[in-house]
């Protein structure tokens, strides 16, 4: 294993330090460094708080600030945060209008954020993403996980809540999303926990994980490496299928588990867009990047997000955040 470390006990609270420290005109560290925080809060806005392991940076603390959520709590890595980082985070960032949590579906996650609203003291509602479509039930999740539709929820959720919609508007407004979102991930390699200091799962250099969790879980199946625009018809096929019928303008995201470069990226999303245009979708906005991340796996996912007019002002309403700022 070659990371850049010191103490493998210490890596996400020194990164943590390091983040704050580079961002410190967005963000702050909240108290005992359980959470990160928007610096200024706006007063009566439903405060959007969402959490997980680390390891999947820039999700979640990268979207946090204007337009986006108001605190984010990093687990360990791989690892939901605890109910008391979530709690609290919601003390500290609530200002009257209530809080929004955003929950990726994982048992641990759905477990303690349930226990954080029962420890809050103001007004709380969740939205629990599960846009994956490799599997309906898999490793550490009870139906479909949430994976990199979770940062489309976040972002179209708080334009909402910087506009003044109410906790219950927000709260529907979040599911309304989800179920309009899908997302499969392929992965080439695997990723190093650096606790473990092991791969997390073994896969040849001829093979690929088709629709591979963001945490290494097993997809829908082990293949054989193929073509890039084999591979996007791949993916193309299977987020197509699970919307049925339903087509129209959307958005494509093209996310990068960690050791993909742009260069890569951008050629499975060229190749994606002309699939799914041949399916009758129309790509209205697009957004690629590493933002989901698994570590360093190699591997990309892709994810459609059905638009109308509403949401597609939503998404692109002002936003300004470590990993996101368009508008301002």
């Amino acid at each position: 294993m070659k990371k850049f470390l010191n103490n493998v006990d210490d890596v996400i609270r020194e990164s943590l330090a390091g983040f704050t420290a580079a961002h410190r005109d967005i963000v702050r560290l909240g108290e005992e460094s359980k959470f990160v925080r928007r610096r200024e809060l706006k007063k009566g806005k439903v405060a959007l708080i969402s959490g997980g392991g680390s390891g999947h940076e820039p999700l979640h603390g990268g979207f946090v600030g204007h337009g986006m959520l108001d605190a984010a709590c990093p687990g360990a890595v791989f690892t939901s945060p605890t109910p008391d980082q979530m709690a609290a985070a919601a003390q500290s960032v609530d200002t009257g209008g209530g809080v929004l949590y955003i929950v990726k579906n994982y048992e641990g996650d759905v477990m303690n954020f349930e226990m954080a609203a029962e420890l809050a003291e103001g007004e709380v509602a969740r939205v629990i993403t599960d846009d994956d479509v490799a599997v309906e039930k898999s490793t550490w999740s009870t139906g479909r996980r949430g994976v990199a539709g979770t940062l489309v929820v976040e972002k179209i959720v708080g334009a909402a809540a910087e506009q003044g919609r109410n906790l219950e508007q927000c709260r529907a407004l979040g599911e309304r999303v989800n179920k309009a979102t899908r997302s499969l991930g392929v992965a080439l390699t695997s990723c190093t926990i650096p606790a473990a200091g092991k791969p997390t799962f073994q896969i040849g250099d001829a093979e690929m994980e088709f629709g591979v969790g963001i945490h290494g879980e097993p997809g829908r199946r082990r293949v054989p490496l193929a073509p890039a625009r084999g591979i996007a018809q791949q993916m193309a096929e299977a987020i197509g299928g699970d919307f049925g019928t339903s087509r129209g303008a959307c958005l494509l995201l093209v996310n990068g588990f960690g050791g993909t470069p742009a260069m890569e990226l951008y050629l499975m999303y060229e190749n994606l867009r002309a699939h799914f245009e041949k399916q009758g979708f129309s790509i209205a906005r697009s957004l690629v990047g590493n933002y989901v991340t698994s570590l360093e796996m190699a591997g990309c996912s892709a994810t459609i997000t059905l638009l109308d007019d509403e949401l597609t002002r939503l998404w692109d309403a002002p936003v300004h955040t470590a990993a996101l700022r368009w508008g301002m």
